[in-house]
């Protein structure tokens, strides 16, 4: 205070704050601690992009003043600390946020690893996620484009494993919910037993199957037409790239790792429990900027990991009080009298004189 006084305690404010009082002049006060209002600020924030309610729905203040006082949080950059542990099996996949690309990779428990943004999926982008975690014994991926050069260059002694899941969505793709030809119609079948494979013989068989299908019909995955225009084209192309989608997975062997080394066939617990917590997070507070968005799916990982009071930690400037934070006046300068200036006043008689003014 003023004369420099040990303050005590006088009671408590209406808010709950603790009041205090100089002994010597009476003066009262409350002292404010703007780490603790960062804290709570931040609690409150992550509560409500955490959840599903609206600003407006939110208890206390109005919705305009959580903003204000909650601005400061976007400008937070949550992160995870090093992979440090080798894993059996890493989960890899894609999320496009507005227009950006979120690469993520977990554990089989969906333990978040580590992310990366980029434009697109690229060799570099997959290369810059992985090189950030120790080479596991199996990594699980839908195969998008970029991870098969990042996966050799970062992890070449790694098994993969392709995402069943996803194997048919691109033979559906290919070959449509119901080929019309007997062969598109066979080969869709083949497709559909892929998930049905448990044991060492049932692959066998699967690839038996594969090997009969081509057989029967491999005459026309080479069969081309010419058109009027003089160009010639395969005439069964579509069969022909689902074909060659199954062929390459089998020769590579990235089909039935899980048969060898237990892990599992695809990447649909990234996707239902990581990717599709993000798209509710985001729909649930849609409107946000694509910055925005960013940050809160950053935030997703890393509260899927921490609790909120643990988040704590990531405020580097815990403020200070407005009072102390205030400029300090400029002192004021002496006045001097000036002899010469531009400007007029009542003693050179430049206008007329009313009231007593220059009257004894």
């Amino acid at each position: 205070m003023v004369c420099h006084t040990k303050l005590v305690k006088n009671g408590r404010h209406p808010s709950g704050t603790q009041r205090w009082r100089c002994p010597t002049c009476g003066t009262s006060t409350t002292r404010k601690r703007g780490d603790l209002t960062r804290k709570h600020q931040l609690t409150r924030f992550l509560t409500w992009l955490s959840g599903k309610h609206a600003q407006t729905e939110l208890p206390g203040p109005s919705a305009r003043t959580f903003r204000r006082g909650t601005a400061w949080c976007w400008d937070i950059h949550p992160t995870l600390g090093p992979v440090t542990t080798t894993h059996h099996t890493i989960l890899v996949d894609g999320i496009y946020i507005g227009s950006w690309c979120l690469l993520i990779a977990v554990t089989e428990d969906l333990q978040v690893l580590a992310w990366q943004w980029c434009s697109r999926e690229s060799a570099a982008a997959w290369n810059a996620l992985l090189t950030q975690i120790p080479a596991p014994t199996v990594v699980v991926c839908d195969g998008g484009a970029g991870i098969a050069s990042a996966l050799k260059q970062a992890w070449p002694a790694t098994r993969v494993q392709r995402c069943i899941f996803h194997v048919r969505l691109n033979l559906r793709r290919h070959l449509t919910l119901t080929p019309r030809t007997p062969a598109g119609r066979h080969l869709n079948q083949i497709g559909k037993t892929l998930a049905q494979v448990d044991s060492v013989e049932d692959a066998i068989e699967w690839k038996k199957l594969l090997e009969t299908w081509w057989q029967a019909y491999g005459h026309l995955t080479t069969e081309r037409t010419r058109y009027r225009d003089g160009s010639t084209g395969y005439t069964h192309e579509r069969l022909r790239k689902a074909w060659n989608l199954l062929r390459s997975l089998n020769q590579q062997g990235v089909l039935f790792t899980y048969l060898e080394h237990g892990n599992g066939k695809t990447t649909s617990p990234l996707e239902g429990g990581i990717n599709n917590g993000i798209r509710t997070l985001l729909r649930n507070h849609r409107g946000m900027s694509e910055p925005h968005m960013q940050r809160a799916a950053e935030w997703f990982l890393v509260l899927h990991e921490i609790r909120i009071e643990d988040a704590h930690s990531f405020i580097t400037n815990p403020g200070q009080d407005k009072r102390d934070t205030r400029a300090a006046p400029a002192p004021k300068q002496a006045s001097t009298v000036s002899f010469y200036d531009t400007g007029v006043t009542a003693e050179e008689g430049l206008w007329a004189r009313s009231g007593w003014a220059g009257h004894s």
